[in-house]
């Protein structure tokens, strides 16, 4: 007998072996069992670039509407895969239009297995890792810059010069959004209570006195608002430099939630599961 599911599941394909494996975990191991409606969306290279990449868009509405999606990687077309798929151009990411559109943030934690030894010893529990999902390097703008180039930063009135050209060079420009930021914190803050785990944050404010303070001042704001909700459920509070996170994390017995800028994130992500000797 099949157990009924009332809340449709959004099916986001993905691409290459991704689409074999995740068609034989449904059919073996879901479909079988449960009763479930599921929302399909076809997120494979050559259907987004059929849909000039609407589909991923629709896919996002769809995990906003009925409020979970199960995703399968995807590839993120460079020069070569616009070359091998024939495709129309370079079409973003689409974690990245998902992350985007759903102001998500992403809570990775590895998967500890007993028989697996963790290359790092000291880690005792597991480190969950919340990555600020939106905007940064991954909405970037950027530029080739030509030989006797200006490069300005124009807000309204306000213009600073961020470097005068002697030779060709490469420019970049990101940006967050202060509602972004606290939907973040609050996020992290909410998964920790939820878990009573304590709670760090690490941004690099010495360096970015504006951007990554400003990351560190709205955290502190939104900590300072629940703070009796963090003492009750016995959670810590803990910001520090990303250089210093690194160095007291490999010393560390774990079980904590390591909030993270969105790049930062995606690295400590892939640092963590080597270190656990598992998947995360």
């Amino acid at each position: 007998m099949k157990i009924k599911v009332t809340t449709p599941l959004v099916d986001l394909d993905g691409d290459e072996m991704t689409r074999i494996i995740w068609k034989m975990i449904k059919d073996k191991l879901i479909l079988p069992f449960l009763d479930i409606e599921l929302k399909y969306f076809d997120l494979g290279i050559k259907e987004r670039d059929a849909t000039n990449d609407a589909i991923t868009l629709e896919s996002a509405k769809a995990i906003e509407q009925y409020g979970v999606g199960v995703k399968c990687a995807t590839i993120t077309a460079n020069a070569a895969r616009v070359e091998e798929y024939q495709l129309k151009e370079q079409w973003p990411s689409p974690n990245g239009t998902l992350r985007t559109y759903l102001d998500g943030t992403i809570f990775r934690k590895p998967i500890v297995i007993d028989v697996i030894p963790r290359y790092v010893r000291s880690w005792k529990k597991p480190i969950t890792i919340a990555r600020h999902a939106y905007g940064d390097v991954y909405k970037n703008v950027e530029l080739k810059v030509p030989a006797g180039s200006t490069a300005e930063l124009v807000v309204g009135n306000e213009r600073l010069v961020i470097h005068e050209f002697d030779g060709p060079g490469v420019i970049q420009g990101i940006f967050n959004t202060e509602k972004s930021i606290r939907s973040f914190a609050q996020s992290c803050i909410q998964h920790a209570i939820d878990q009573k785990i304590d709670l760090w944050f690490s941004a690099k404010d010495t360096i970015s006195k504006t951007y990554h303070a400003r990351f560190r001042d709205i955290f502190q704001e939104e900590v300072d608002k629940q703070q009796s909700e963090l003492d009750a459920a016995g959670v810590k509070y803990f910001y520090t430099l990303i250089d210093d996170a690194v160095a007291r994390v490999m010393r560390d017995e774990g079980g904590f939630l390591w909030a993270c800028m969105n790049y930062d994130g995606d690295v400590m992500s892939d640092m963590l599961a080597a270190g656990f000797g598992s998947l995360g």
